[in-house]
């Protein structure tokens, strides 16, 4: 995410906010990201999360859980708890990655990534999430401790993204009517959110400058 904070402040109206390092913010599973969500008062505001939400327990190995980084099958009863309202937030993005294994060269190890965004200038956009309290171990090198965790929803890819990953894309909002509805429809309203981005409003861009 290559932003600012008040930039995130004008495009989902938040009013109250931790602080995070700016311009530029790499975020990875189970490490900590910016999410907006709906407080108690119903005001929004920006906490500080971990990217994971509990996995369900059949799929645990080991005495620790590193999280599902996203949910596509929201008619699971493991995910059923977590769609009304108040467990529901908003990831701020400016560009996302997707492996690319037909663009690696011979002799390369590693999978370079696509990357999207919904045009050259990167834009804030955020993905439908999901949040939660959570309590347990999330490394093996860790301690157990109290977590707040998140998730987002993805859903069939778009034709822009599906040449790169074919399986599925995040669930992309871009206006204030969507975020709304987002943070605050019951769930047979909501879940209409759970489509693809129009192809027009997606292109690849070259990788994010690494922060300084």
């Amino acid at each position: 995410m290559t932003t600012t904070r008040q930039a995130i402040r004008d495009f989902i109206k938040t009013t109250r906010e931790y602080a995070f390092n700016e311009p530029s913010l790499q975020v990875y599973p189970n490490r900590y990201a910016p999410i907006i969500r709906v407080g108690e008062d119903g005001e929004r505001e920006m906490v500080r999360a971990r990217w994971g939400m509990p996995t369900p327990p059949m799929f645990i190995k080991g005495k620790h859980d590193s999280g599902v980084t996203n949910i596509r099958n929201t008619t699971s009863a493991h995910w059923r708890k977590w769609l009304s309202p108040e467990s529901r937030c908003l990831v701020p993005v400016t560009s996302f990655a997707e492996p690319d294994p037909d663009s690696r060269k011979e002799g390369d190890k590693r999978t370079p990534n696509a990357w999207f965004a919904l045009n050259e200038d990167r834009p804030l956009f955020v993905f439908a999430g999901l949040w939660t309290p959570w309590h347990g171990k999330r490394m093996a090198r860790e301690e157990p401790a109290d977590h707040e965790v998140y998730g987002f929803l993805t859903t069939e890819p778009n034709s822009v993204v599906a040449p790169v990953h074919k399986k599925a894309m995040p669930v992309i909002l871009t206006t204030e009517d969507e975020m709304t509805a987002w943070l605050t429809e019951p769930w047979e309203e909501a879940k209409k959110l759970q489509r693809p981005l129009p192809d027009d409003k997606l292109i690849i861009v070259d990788a994010p400058e690494a922060p300084d």
